[in-house]
């Protein structure tokens, strides 16, 4: 072997050797090439430079005997005591060079003196568990007449109408309607949060509040109807059809819950609705809402049964619905069942022929009740005049 040649080697790889130019190579991360890193054109510059945070070299003066009077009506003795004992831990010079104010645009709006529990901010101050009483009950309403009648007693009898309505309000808010520990009552435990509070704020809309509609959504329903909260509660509600449904696009299948409620008032007053929504929850609500905007009066013979027979055909089903005599019952299927009830009709038979889709028997049912005909329309139609023979020959004993 000669001994020349690695030698030999090692220099021609040294002449040879020669400058990569530098080509701009694909980066795999969204970090910048080093080539591309470059120094900021302007400088850093710091907010006391420009001025905008003004220190005091003054010391802080002790608080004057006015002082201490306005924060005695604002705060207690401990409160005070707490307050002197931080400011004596904290060295003045370190004070007036750090504790500065801003008046930059990025600066806080306010300066919180912390004498007041944000809930936002704050961590919430719970009742104590003492007062829980598990004794606590209502009262019966011999012991609530009595505090009536004690009330009733109390009052002098030259009080005008404005005193006497704020006298039984201040009676309503201090009196107890409750036996037991007084602080059970008055500030129960509690392990929920409180509310946020909502800001006095023009730019921001709170939603408009409904006394007795606690879900914000059943506002629109309405105002758009003119039901009040109280004719809600009245209303009778079934969900009658639930099930998935499956869209199949390019992304995937896309699943969603369909939802069929039928709503009215038990007397002549009905609708249908429908939704579709991610959740099982909020289809039901949608389609809630659709059916209570929906409502529709339906004609009722004697409030008990539809004026003669009907039918009608949506898709593939078709339904007959046919009027009975008092005390025959409902006798039909369990949707045209529920809707009768919803309907206020107690005597009704009804025959689905051909399809037996639910869906569509909903919908055919309701549209066999809009499509009846009053004697009243075909007596015109016919250039008749229409009476009551019952009222005319029985006296309406019939």
């Amino acid at each position: 072997m000669n001994p020349s040649r690695p030698a030999r080697c090692l220099f021609c790889r040294i002449q040879t050797r020669t400058k990569r130019p530098l080509i701009g190579l694909r980066n795999f991360h969204p970090s910048s090439s080093r080539p591309a890193r470059r120094k900021p054109t302007f400088r850093n510059v710091k907010a006391e430079d420009l001025g905008l945070i003004k220190t005091t070299g003054e010391d802080f003066p002790r608080y004057t005997a006015d002082e201490l009077a306005q924060l005695k009506e604002k705060y207690t003795e401990e409160q005070l005591k707490a307050l002197e004992a931080g400011e004596e831990a904290i060295d003045s010079e370190d004070l007036a060079a750090q504790g500065t104010i801003r008046d930059d645009p990025f600066r806080f709006k306010y300066l919180d003196d912390f004498s007041k529990i944000r809930p936002g901010i704050d961590k919430p101050i719970r009742n104590p568990e003492g007062n829980y009483d598990p004794d606590l009950r209502y009262k019966t309403e011999d012991e609530i007449f009595g505090d009536l009648a004690e009330f009733y007693q109390n009052t002098p009898d030259n009080m005008t109408e404005g005193q006497a309505r704020l006298a039984f309000r201040r009676f309503e808010d201090e009196n107890r309607w409750t036996v037991g520990k007084e602080e059970a009552e008055r500030a129960p435990r509690d392990y929920l949060a409180p509310d946020l509070p909502e800001f006095e704020d023009p730019t921001i809309r709170y939603p408009e509040k409904v006394e007795g509609v606690t879900d914000p959504a059943m506002l629109p329903v309405l105002q758009q109807t003119g039901f009040t909260p109280d004719d809600l509660k009245k209303f009778r509600s079934k969900h009658l059809v639930m099930h998935r449904v499956v869209n199949q696009t390019r992304m995937g299948k896309i699943m969603t819950q369909y939802s069929l409620t039928i709503a009215g008032d038990g007397q002549g007053l009905l609708g249908i609705g429908e939704g579709k929504a991610g959740e099982p929850e909020d289809a039901r609500r949608q389609s809630l809402r659709s059916a209570i905007r929906n409502m529709q009066p339906i004609h009722r013979y004697e409030g008990r049964t539809i004026f003669g027979d009907v039918q009608a055909k949506v898709g593939a089903s078709v339904v007959s619905l046919m009027h009975r005599p008092p005390g025959f019952g409902v006798r039909c299927q369990q949707y045209i069942f529920e809707m009768c009830r919803c309907a206020g009709i107690t005597d009704l038979a009804a025959r689905v022929t051909r399809s037996r889709n639910p869906m569509n028997v909903v919908k055919a049912t309701f549209e066999a009740l809009r499509k009846q005909k009053l004697p009243e329309e075909i007596a015109r139609a016919r250039g008749r005049k229409l009476v009551d023979v019952r009222k005319v020959y029985y006296g309406d004993q019939v």
